[in-house]
């Protein structure tokens, strides 16, 4: 059953991700982000899942990505068994295998994507700078977390953390600005 579901929905998604360039064309690709992103229940899910696997660098097809998630940029990855909870926004990001995102949460593309002239306006898209968040395998993200660095595997983000300094792996990580308080015990870094 699951196959055929997959296989449905790969079909119905082939159509948007090919004249979307399979994610060459950003303006049409964040279109049909938004479209399947508001795809209901469990259709909606492999309806997403089809989509990013045709339109990201990589999206494993047995993740599951959840009602009002979206990718903001083709430039991501997901890994084997992620879970994306429901209302996430994501950058350009890479998510380890079995690595698990609570809802709400933001995975921004850098901490200093929006650049500003010598007057302190903020200069135009074109002047952005994006770089790859790396999430490592095995981690739990919690509810309306914001993340703009890199989190190393097996580590714990609390809910409402926000992370603007690399976490490195096997830790737990609270606060805002987000600060490891303890190293991750068995039970944490086995999801």
């Amino acid at each position: 059953m699951k196959r055929a579901l997959q296989a449905i929905s790969l079909a119905i998604a082939f159509f948007p991700a090919l004249f979307s360039g399979f994610g060459r064309l950003e303006s049409v690709f964040t279109i049909f982000a938004h479209v399947f992103a508001l795809a209901p229940g469990i259709p909606g899910d492999y309806l997403r899942i089809a989509w990013y696997k045709f339109t990201l660098e990589e999206c494993a097809l047995d993740s599951r990505i959840q009602f009002g998630s979206f990718f903001a940029h083709p430039q991501a990855r997901v890994g084997r068994g992620v879970y994306i909870g429901p209302y996430c926004v994501l950058g350009r990001t890479s998510i380890g295998n079995r690595t698990q995102v609570a809802a709400g949460v933001q995975i921004l593309s850098g901490r200093r994507q929006h650049a500003r002239d010598d007057r302190g306006r903020i200069e135009g898209a074109d002047s952005a700078d994006f770089v790859m968040v790396g999430i490592g395998a095995d981690c739990w993200i919690g509810a309306a977390a914001i993340v703009m660095e890199d989190i190393g595997e097996g580590s714990t983000v609390g809910a409402g953390a926000v992370v603007v300094k690399p976490i490195p792996p096997g830790c737990v990580a609270v606060g805002n600005p987000a600060r490891v308080i303890r190293p991750a015990t068995a039970a944490e870094t086995s999801i």
